[in-house]
């Protein structure tokens, strides 16, 4: 008896209907098929490339994604309609995607500490932060261009001030942060041919806070930065020069002896434009997604928005934990990630009247969450870094990460995207890892 019940269990089928956005060659035919209800994500990708190799003799197999009334299926088919009460009775029409996983990992880019800030804004190079106080831009895996060098403590911050467009007859500008209290911006020519490493110093020290700088974020319009420090404050400070020329002064050649050290590259001081207060302990993290509003997030479990104009915080919203990370993008570049010493990514929407509870929480890390990032082009893909020494890549429409990459081999502590389709993440393990040829949409 139970043999029967298990056969028929085995041939339950469901008709359905593969429906795509994709161009071809990626079209499935439009006609309905029975399937078996006890496929998985695997099975239903296994049907669309035989359905697309029947019209195409050279289709190669690609791993796909499914989706029912647009939430990705990740248990059997038959399991995902029951908990929805979707009746297997109809045609169901299941729309499929390219699967967002990396197909290639790169060789780890080492480095002599701790790996502790990337930035991949700018499509030409990675900036990486250490803790041996040196910052260094890469090409790409394992091509070091040039030494940024003038940190007396570790690097915990890095980006690019304008990653859209160069200023100084094609000078990169790009800011540093460090455990030495300090902000420092630098010039650089990305695009010059170089042998070996360029050892470069910073043409500007901003100096100002009273504590370790734990986080910088850039204006978008590349006119001013913030840094956010364990001295509880925000600081504003001017990046283009012609604004700021009355503002700074001239540090001092450096004199051997008698004789002064010729110096082709002067550095100037400047001080900060103005300073947001508010929070109560450590800001952890700063974000300025707007040319009008910054975002920042507190060891006061805290996440604040500020208006630049006025100086005064216009959102608070509060997690149960301190708070390590921010960032903001998904749907209209509104919604709010953050991370901090639970393993639960809490996600916000600021625009909702009850933003003041997370959205979207996701608990697959089994440590404090260091870093999280959105993909600038998906209203639907972020990535998480963590103490758990994993990376996982997220999809809002599904409670389960897409990926998880488990490149480190210890804490990781800063993650971010590069160049659309690549993640890259830094660790205790002095690597930085680049996980690439993702298919975001």
């Amino acid at each position: 008896m139970n043999m029967d019940i298990d056969a028929e269990e085995a041939t339950k089928r469901v008709h359905v209907r593969f429906v795509t956005k994709l161009k071809p060659p990626f079209k499935a035919p439009p006609t309905s098929i029975a399937i078996p209800s006890n496929l998985t994500r695997l099975g239903l990708s296994a049907v669309v490339n035989n359905l697309l190799k029947a019209g195409d003799d050279d289709w190669k197999p690609e791993p796909f994604d499914f989706l029912i009334g647009g939430e990705l299926i990740r248990m059997s088919l038959e399991e995902f309609l029951l908990a929805k009460k979707i009746s297997a009775e109809k045609i169901l029409d299941i729309e499929y995607i390219k699967a967002v996983a990396p197909r290639r990992e790169e060789e780890p880019s080492l480095h002599d500490d701790w790996v502790s800030a990337v930035d991949g804004s700018n499509s030409k190079f990675i900036v990486t932060g250490c803790y041996d106080g040196v910052g260094r831009l890469w090409k790409e895996a394992g091509s070091c261009t040039h030494v940024l060098k003038g940190h007396t403590n570790a690097v915990t911050s890095v980006c690019v001030i304008n990653p859209k467009g160069v200023v100084d007859g094609g000078d990169e500008l790009v800011a540093t942060a460090s455990k030495d209290r300090t902000v420092r911006f630098w010039k650089i020519d990305a695009d010059e041919i170089l042998e070996q490493p360029k050892s470069i110093r910073a043409y500007k020290i901003l100096r100002g806070h009273n504590a370790s700088v734990q986080s910088i974020a850039a204006q978008p319009s590349g006119e001013m930065v913030c840094s956010g420090s364990w001295d509880c404050t925000i600081n504003l400070w001017q990046a283009n020069d012609s604004d700021a020329v009355s503002e700074t002064v001239s540090i001092k050649k450096r004199k051997r002896g008698k004789k002064e050290e010729k110096d082709d590259d002067p550095q100037t001081e400047g001080e900060a434009v103005s300073t947001l207060i508010g929070h109560t302990q450590c800001v952890s993290s700063v974000v300025w997604p707007k040319n009008e509003t910054i975002y920042s997030s507190s060891w006061d479990r805290s996440i604040r928005s500020w208006d630049v104009e006025t100086g005064k915080d216009i959102v608070n919203m509060f997690s149960g934990k301190a708070i390590n990370c921010l960032d903001v993008g998904g749907e209209s570049s509104a919604l709010v990630a953050a991370g901090g010493s639970d393993p639960i990514l809490r996600i916000w929407d600021p625009r909702k009247p009850d933003s003041l509870a997370p959205i979207f929480q996701f608990s697959s890390h089994s440590s404090w969450i260091s870093a999280c990032k959105w993909h600038d082009k998906s209203w639907f893909h972020l990535v998480s870094a963590s103490y758990d020494g994993k990376v996982m890549l997220w999809d809002l429409r599904t409670a389960w990460p897409l990926t998880v990459i488990d490149s480190h081999k210890d804490k990781v502590l800063c993650t971010a995207w590069w160049r659309g389709d690549s993640i890259i993440s830094g660790g205790a393990d002095s690597k930085l890892c680049i996980s690439s040829e993702l298919s975001v949409q």
